[in-house]
């Protein structure tokens, strides 16, 4: 199915609200949502005790361009990586260590919401 560019964006929102809510439900503190620098974005960026969660959100409304979660390539997850570098580098001192996720959101018309987490990815 085709998605006109805002009913992309709206579908990409309501992804990163249902994921920030998934994390935030399994005890992670999201700190910032679409955080940007000259690097990129970050989706989400959250804390997991004293880890600094680096989130990557892929949403999907169907699965013609396969899982979700397919979607983050090797380079995408190397992009992630330096990302949470700028990000750790903009606030000097605040965690230890960094991990980079993915969630993917299937969002099937008519049917619940799927959310699938992968932990560390790249790792």
């Amino acid at each position: 199915m085709l998605l006109g560019m805002d009913a992309h964006l709206a579908l990409g929102r309501y992804g990163e609200e249902l994921a920030s809510r998934y994390l935030r439900e399994r005890g992670m503190q999201v700190l910032e949502r679409n955080w940007r620098c000259p690097e990129g974005e970050i989706d989400i960026v959250a804390l997991d005790g004293d880890c600094l969660v680096v989130c990557e959100v892929k949403t999907r409304a169907g699965t013609g361009a396969g899982d979700p979660v397919e979607a983050v390539t090797w380079e995408k997850a190397n992009r992630l990586r330096r990302l949470a570098a700028a990000y750790l580098r903009s606030r000097p001192g605040s965690v230890a260590r960094a991990r980079i996720d993915v969630i993917g959101v299937l969002a099937e018309r008519g049917r619940p919401p799927v959310v699938r987490h992968v932990v560390a990815v790249g790792s």
